[in-house]
């Protein structure tokens, strides 16, 4: 018996000839095939988020609010190009790109990490603002709306950092465009941003919930296992977009703009 269940019959994985499978049979396909090169994707995207981690809790704990943008700006700059380099390797597992390993994770993050710095870098300083914040809520004598109102902006900082990273690991294209690109692509596709979201959501209070199994567990699951159904769920409307696995089966470049 295999560790994961199975949905069908065994059928060649990467065969071009094979019909896709849909859903979330589609989805553990994927995780099945690609767990290896997915995981170690996340892994050292966890390790790319650890300065900001460290960061935020010096921050917190000693109550400084200068620190906070600071500590954003370093950990998300050093963040950017693994997390860019994960969404190269989730997309890929998405298109069924024979292409994967190690050389083309070294080849993601090296085509990207320059790129990657300053998104990183401005969306690290904002949600590091909006994290202090939420922690010195009961400090501060925030009302309940304006909480709420820090929790929305994180909400749509996450949503379009979906859509961000993923056109930085397909693309070359200046940073104001990446951001129109992923506000129309939030807004063209909400069904599926908020599917997407509401996954994330539920993912994040069932970690706070259970915070000492998530914690153990965090080595294995990283950021593959969250990233992972949320990219799958925003996958169509980034292909039509782009029109990514036709480019993919022409060998061109996608285009810039959805």
């Amino acid at each position: 018996m295999g560790l994961f269940p199975r949905f069908g019959g065994l059928e060649p994985e990467r065969s071009p000839d094979a019909p896709r499978k849909t859903g979330l049979p589609r989805l553990w396909q994927i995780v099945r095939r690609d767990i290896w090169d997915n995981f170690r994707a996340g892994f050292l995207a966890l390790a790319g988020c650890l300065p900001f981690l460290a960061g935020m809790f010096f921050a917190i704990s000693t109550h400084t609010v200068l620190l906070a943008p600071l500590a954003g700006l370093i950990g998300g700059a050093a963040a950017g190009p693994e997390l860019c380099a994960l969404a190269d390797a989730l997309l890929r597992g998405l298109r069924d790109d024979p292409i994967t390993g190690w050389g083309a994770y070294r080849k993601a993050w090296r085509r990207s990490a320059k790129a990657a710095l300053l998104p990183g870098a401005l969306g690290g300083a904002l949600l590091s603002v909006q994290i202090f914040l939420l922690f010195h809520a009961g400090a501060l004598q925030m009302e309940l709306a304006v909480a709420a109102a820090l929790v929305l902006g994180m909400a749509l900082l996450l949503g379009l950092n979906l859509y961000l990273w993923p056109q930085l690991a397909l693309m070359e294209l200046p940073l104001g465009v990446l951001i129109k690109n992923s506000a129309l692509l939030f807004i063209g596709q909400l069904p599926r941003t908020g599917a997407a979201l509401a996954f994330l959501g539920a993912y994040i209070l069932l970690s706070l919930r259970f915070f000492s199994a998530a914690l153990s567990l965090l080595p294995v699951t990283n950021l593959w296992l969250p990233a992972l159904p949320a990219l799958f769920l925003i996958y169509p409307g980034l292909d039509q977009a782009f029109q990514i696995e036709e480019k993919f089966r022409d060998g061109a470049q996608a285009p810039e703009n959805p």
